[in-house]
């Protein structure tokens, strides 16, 4: 017999394991990072005593996001991952959210699209094994005091505030940030998560009609993050982005579909994820 109950630190190991069966490259720091973000929002499927699977989510305001769903092989095509995800939904909606988005493998689109998601975009993940020299944009290192006028921008873009993670992201020691302006209005940034000799660029994020910036900002962000071992995941529609990228020795892993049960979000601006489980 199947419950949920909410993880918890005892967990995270189970997870971390659970999540190499995937190929994930993911750590204990990963799930106690969501866990900090959505104390309430990440969870692990029993099977009587037996830990069998875990999903994790975020809400920002209106806009919930879902990721993470790992069930246990044995346990699959047994309803496990419907439950799990069923109970993120109704989580997230009893937390004011309205639209619920998530990156979904190609090969669990009906999966999802069976539960009311509609297909939104594709968007491509990216590895570098070690990022190339590439030329510099110049832009501007935001400080502390540019911090709320960036997340404004973005809550504008994406349609509700980040600001939970874009302020850890902002804040922690050793990212990278920068950002686009004219007049004193911001027009675009880019951010990265750098974990020693690893990094996780996103989010990038620009007006619509200032693609040119946008791939200003990856230039000026990737110049940065030379010679690392460097991940993101942008559109498919972005070729300009993507061959920016592949002169910096970026090359496909997999493909997803973004998916939004409810409006989608953020498709009049240019946008780079901030990260699979989290939008």
């Amino acid at each position: 017999m199947f419950h949920l109950e909410k993880m918890e630190t005892e967990d995270f190991q189970f997870a971390v394991e659970l999540a190499k069966t995937m190929n994930w490259n993911m750590t204990i720091e990963d799930f106690d990072f969501n866990k900090k973000l959505e104390p309430d929002g990440c969870f692990v499927l029993f099977h009587g005593q037996q830990r069998v699977g875990v999903v994790t989510c975020v809400s920002y305001g209106r806009i919930g996001w879902f990721g993470n769903l790992i069930v246990n092989e044995v346990y699959r095509g047994k309803g496990a991952g419907t439950l799990l995800v069923k109970h993120a939904i109704d989580y997230l909606k009893n937390s004011g959210v309205t639209t619920i988005g998530l990156y979904a493998y190609p090969h669990l689109a009906n999966f999802y699209g069976n539960l009311g998601f509609k297909y939104s975009a594709d968007f491509i993940v990216l590895k570098a094994e070690t990022v190339s020299p590439i030329e510099v944009g110049k832009q501007i290192t935001p400080k502390k005091q540019d911090i709320p006028a960036l997340i404004e921008f973005d809550s504008q873009c994406f349609g509700a505030s980040r600001k939970k993670i874009l302020t850890h992201i902002l804040l922690q020691k050793g990212n990278l940030c920068y950002i686009s302006a004219e007049s004193g209005e911001i027009n675009g940034y880019v951010a990265a998560k750098v974990y020693g000799e690893l990094a996780e660029l996103g989010p990038l994020v620009c007006r619509g009609n200032r693609r040119d910036t946008a791939v200003t900002l990856l230039k000026t962000a990737l110049a940065k993050l030379k010679g690392l071992e460097v991940f993101m995941c942008m559109p498919a529609a972005e070729k300009a982005l993507l061959d920016t990228a592949a002169r910096a020795g970026f090359r496909e892993e997999f493909r997803v579909a973004r998916m939004f049960l409810g409006s989608a979000v953020a498709e009049n601006c240019v946008y780079i994820a901030e990260s699979l489980e989290r939008g």
